[in-house]
């Protein structure tokens, strides 16, 4: 039994010992995400794995070689590897390659293993494993699309890290234009996601998301994303400093963001733009309001705009209920907001949404009417979530692409 002032989060990370002995499964309750063994009555339990890092996940445990398999950010929030450990703690070892993101698919009784490895400017490369590590043999090299990167000679992106006003490291991700001249300004265009233990700043390649921000940056500006508090990797308190009160902290936090651009001597911080889908446009919205007079542009694709309209095993995990917890609710819900919003908005929606419903692109829109706020918005008929088939992505990100080079 565990329990805690703020949630639990849910896992699969719980896998039961052939010998019967106990079962192994992960907890935050040392205040970072780690393995324990338990006796089966759940009332003895010992750590696996210690320290200040989070394990991401566990593979599963090879009952033969007595050892628990998983993956950890170890190094840093950026990276992955993939391990090895003793059920009693001793003997870890790094399976995977060094460095990058790595995961691992392993084989039954865990001789073999399929690691797919790639970092910030490299495609993935899959290449099979013995249960020791050692690399048997290259499975896919990706070499044409890694080429074609090569001869594009596209900038690099790059981590870095921010401190805000308040003190608070931040972890980023950059591109800067292939002529870059630290003398001139540049527009920065934010994107993020910024939900709830997830992470958009990883050493890992971002694939066709990747490709049209270096189309951006060939425009001339400057991409930038940041994790801010609420997203994973980085201990308990960083990620569940949120509770019940989604979205202010992580607002704070990119508004924080854009001003430390600002500051840069090669920014134009009167053309700092953010976009971001489903959470991200929620977060985008939030900007554009809250932030107001920071960005001077907005796109929000499939954003949330009010918590009581989202499904309920996601929002009272992190929110609790709606009865107990209304000022949290409210307060964070950009239709409360547009009486603040200045600069440029543009609003995407697909009508059947499944997941984000389409009510809470109308609510924004009612919101934004009563305010006598100006603002675009595009609506894809029959296309859920994903906004997808055909040639819809293509229109999608043509539209974003020529919205921001009249807005931004």
């Amino acid at each position: 039994r565990e329990t805690s002032s703020t949630y639990i989060e849910v896992t699969d990370d719980l896998h039961f010992l052939k010998d019967g002995s106990g079962f192994v499964l992960t907890s935050e309750k040392s205040g970072w995400n780690h393995i324990y063994w338990c006796a089966m009555d759940g009332r003895v339990q010992r750590p696996i794995t210690m320290g200040e890092y989070d394990v991401i996940g566990v593979q599963g445990v090879d009952d033969a070689g007595k050892r628990v398999i998983y993956t950890a950010s170890m190094k840093s929030p950026t990276q992955q590897a993939v391990y090895a450990i003793a059920l009693n703690g001793k003997g870890m070892k790094e399976l995977s390659p060094v460095g990058g993101f790595n995961d691992a698919e392993f084989s039954e009784g865990f001789k073999y293993f399929i690691n797919t490895r790639s970092t910030l400017n490299e495609p993935e490369l899959t290449t099979l494993h013995d249960g020791a590590g050692k690399q048997v043999k290259v499975l896919k090299d990706n070499a044409k699309l890694r080429g074609k990167v090569r001869d594009l000679g596209l900038p690099q992106k790059e981590l870095f890290q921010l401190t805000t006003d308040g003190g608070l490291t931040l972890n980023g991700w950059m591109i800067k234009p292939k002529n870059f001249d630290s003398r001139q300004q540049y527009p920065v265009f934010m994107t993020q996601y910024s939900g709830p233990n997830s992470n958009e700043v990883l050493d890992q390649w971002d694939g066709r998301n990747y490709l049209w921000h270096q189309m951006l940056v060939q425009k001339g500006y400057i991409v930038v994303c940041v994790d801010p508090r609420g997203t994973g990797r980085r201990g308990h308190d960083f990620r569940h400093i949120t509770y019940g009160q989604l979205g202010k902290y992580e607002t704070e936090d990119q508004i924080a963001a854009a001003v430390w651009l600002g500051k840069q001597t090669y920014v134009d911080k009167t053309r700092i733009g953010i976009q971001g889908w489903s959470y991200g446009g929620y977060m985008s919205s939030l900007c554009i309001t809250k932030g107001a007079g920071v960005f001077k542009a907005a796109i929000a694709v499939a954003p949330v705009t009010n918590w009581r309209y989202y499904d309920s095993i996601y929002t009272e995990r992190y929110m609790g209920l709606p009865k107990e917890n209304a000022k949290g609710y409210d307060d964070n819900s950009p239709i409360n907001h547009v009486d603040k919003m200045r600069g440029k908005y543009l609003l995407i929606h697909g009508t059947a949404d499944d997941n984000v419903h389409y009510q809470n692109s109308a609510e924004m829109i009612l919101s934004m009417v009563k305010a006598n706020k100006p603002f675009e918005q595009f609506a894809y008929p029959d296309k859920n979530h994903g906004i997808y088939g055909g040639t819809t992505r293509m229109h999608l990100y043509e539209l974003m692409t020529n919205w921001l080079v009249e807005n931004l």
